[in-house]
């Protein structure tokens, strides 16, 4: 957790929220393709296959309850 930037934790915690790029992008005032690098980031760094994977690293991690 300690080498994702907040924006990535923001954005984890959307994903897990069930939120698409579109819908990250409307509510942080991002376009869906930044709202797309961020998670993509984010999966990276926390070696997550997919958007499932890194919802379960959230819950996993106490990101999200």
């Amino acid at each position: 957790m300690e080498h994702l930037t907040d924006r990535e934790r923001e954005v984890m915690v959307m994903v897990a929220e069930g939120l698409s790029n579109d819908e990250i992008g409307l509510r942080l005032f991002i376009s869906p393709a930044t709202a797309k690098t961020h998670v993509n980031r984010a999966m990276m760094k926390v070696s997550a296959r997919d958007r499932a994977q890194l919802v379960v690293f959230a819950y996993e991690s106490g990101l999200v309850t």
